[in-house]
């Protein structure tokens, strides 16, 4: 439990109900409670002490969760959808723990993706300043030329803004069929890497997360999981402390 005073948003992604950035929405929307008071500052900071609430439901102290999923193509990366469409928790609902995504990955996209009921290791994995690395590999329907290769690599404009240089490495570039490029970035722009790609006239026909950092797939098979290892969760806050 809490021993000090913690901001009000930060105390609710501890507690695993959300990601502090969430817990910040919540907060705004009126929809939390500290001793039977609707608060929306965000500076508010509570104790040990405190009866914090959101949406009526006191904040109970939950084991740490750190799950590595191989979503496949085809959920939401969300904890619910409004077209009841599959999402990614779903399939943890039997564990009990109120987990949700660590970032996101595209509908169509498949691969990597972190599940937690962390808020302040979700923050350190996604937070921009922290710049975490994700491989992904790229099937593209065409040929990436090599003067636009190294154009990705140093940084190319789109509609947001300029991205950051990228790694590249070619696994296949054979005349008359897709190539397929590993490509690896450390921001977390919507559908960034098939824009890259669009931003060339190449469609991304398939498109796979294999790396997290030092994470890989391992031996899983799409739709599989396994929890990490504690010590695989101190390097990866360390690698992202720097």
């Amino acid at each position: 439990m809490m021993t000090n005073e913690v901001r009000l948003q930060k105390a609710i992604a501890n507690s695993g109900v959300t990601s502090r950035r969430k817990a910040e929405s919540l907060i705004i929307e009126g929809r939390v409670s500290v001793n039977g008071t609707v608060v929306t500052e965000l500076g508010t900071k509570v104790t040990d002490n405190d009866k914090v609430e959101v949406d009526g439901i006191p904040l109970t102290k939950e084991e740490k969760a750190y799950i590595l999923y191989y979503k496949p193509a085809g959920e939401i990366s969300s904890v619910e959808d409004d077209n009841n469409r599959r999402t990614v928790t779903s399939k943890f609902e039997g564990l009990n723990l109120r987990i949700y995504p660590v970032g996101r990955l595209d509908y169509d996209t498949s691969g990597i993706l972190l599940l937690t009921n962390d808020g302040e290791f979700t923050q350190y994995m996604t937070h921009p300043k922290f710049e975490v690395t994700k491989t992904y590999r790229v099937k593209v329907d065409g040929i990436l030329k090599r003067h636009q290769q190294k154009e990705m690599m140093k940084g190319i404009r789109l509609e947001d803004g300029m991205t950051a240089p990228a790694g590249i490495e070619i696994i296949r570039d054979k005349k008359d069929r897709n190539m397929i490029l590993d490509v690896t970035i450390h921001e977390g722009r919507n559908r960034q890497v098939r824009r890259m790609f669009e931003y060339f006239d190449l469609e991304v026909l398939k498109l796979t997360r294999i790396k997290y950092d030092f994470l890989n797939l391992d031996n899983l098979s799409e739709g599989e999981h396994r929890f990490l290892k504690p010590h695989e969760v101190k390097k990866l806050i360390a690698n992202a402390k720097g």
